[in-house]
């Protein structure tokens, strides 16, 4: 079956822009060359009672983004509008995102730009790791755009990153979020084998029917691939992956996802809602209910992963030290009415 994936689509603009070295390319501009094209968004779905953010203190949210520019660092929280920002700065927590902040895919679902990256900052590193040790973080998470440019995906600049973390901050547990590196996985596995992190993290995103409509450029099996061969190669590194639910997935699909990844030896997993950035990106096909979250954990322990987290705001990086130290997901936030309809509160 072929999923159309919706967008807006501007009236004036008749071609989209090309790529130019160092632009930002969103929207319209990011999705019109796609395999599968789009349709105009008329009207976002209604979000539901349990897709909600807990309010956070704008202060330190506002501190953390202070460091972040004086550093010029990216997180992927700012870039890729992740609704659990506020929460997430103000616990002192931040998602680093390397290798600046324009990616190589075209990936409908997400708000991180694309077009043709600048030269990677060589300094980058030794920001990233004096940002670390000033927050006096415990567990940091390391990510990066999609560099298919770079002979090695950018695996030596998580090298980099890594070696300059431990060196400043020796105590803190360091989780890499990696992308495909695609075409290049012998040597980027040969780098981050040699220089290993705390937790190897690769996002497969969604089920293999709409890989076409929603993972351009990108390939399921790789991914499975580049996950299990990590583990072989380093059995002692904890490896992780995330996806996203209410794109057009069936349940049933969902557990054989789980079923994959558990197959490709995967120890901790992440399921969340996917939430559409703008009018402009993939649209939500369905909210997906907390019970069918349940379901899914409920499943995902049965089959014997070492922990999984679903729920609606759960992210690849949401609490990533408490899922690191065996904590449970945390329940979604609902409303008292929404539970007394639900019959889910006694009177």
């Amino acid at each position: 079956m072929t999923t159309a994936v919706q967008t807006y689509v501007p009236a004036a603009k008749a071609k989209p822009k090309k790529a130019v070295q160092g632009e930002k390319l969103r929207g319209y501009d990011k999705v019109a060359r796609i395999p599968i094209k789009v349709i105009p968004t008329v009207e976002a779905k209604k979000k539901p009672d349990w897709i909600r953010v807990k309010m956070s203190s704008p202060a330190e949210v506002a501190r953390i983004k202070a460091t972040l520019r004086e550093q010029k660092l990216y997180t992927v929280c700012e870039e890729a509008a992740c609704p659990n920002l506020p929460q997430c700065f103000a616990d002192g927590t931040a998602t680093f995102m390397i290798m600046g902040d324009i990616c190589t895919r075209r990936c409908p679902f997400c708000d991180v730009g694309h077009g043709r990256p600048n030269a990677l900052d060589k300094d980058e590193p030794r920001h990233t790791a004096e940002t670390i040790q000033g927050l006096g973080l415990k567990y940091a998470v390391i990510t990066s755009v999609d560099r298919d440019d770079l002979k090695d995906g950018g695996a030596g600049h998580f090298v980099e990153v890594l070696n300059e973390s431990r060196a400043l901050s020796p105590n803190c547990l360091i989780e890499i979020l990696v992308p495909d590196f695609r075409g290049r996985m012998e040597i980027a596995l040969d780098l981050l084998t040699e220089t290993p992190p705390d937790v190897f993290n690769h996002n497969i995103e969604t089920v293999p029917r709409l890989y076409k409509a929603f993972r351009p450029g990108s390939d399921y099996q790789h991914s499975l691939d580049l996950l299990k061969l990590y583990k072989e190669r380093r059995p002692d590194i904890a490896t992780k992956c995330g996806f996203m639910v209410g794109l057009g997935e069936t349940e049933e699909e969902v557990y054989a996802l789980l079923d994959d990844l558990k197959a490709h030896d995967v120890d901790m997993i992440t399921i969340g809602q996917y939430l559409q950035p703008s009018k402009n990106h993939a649209p939500v096909d369905r909210y997906v209910h907390p019970d069918e979250f349940q379901r899914y954990m409920d499943y995902g322990k049965k089959i014997g992963f070492f922990s999984i987290w679903a729920g609606p705001m759960v992210r690849s990086s949401y609490f990533a030290d408490r899922q690191y130290y065996g904590e449970d997901c945390p329940a979604p936030i609902r409303s008292k009415k929404a539970l007394e309809a639900e019959g889910k509160l006694g009177c």
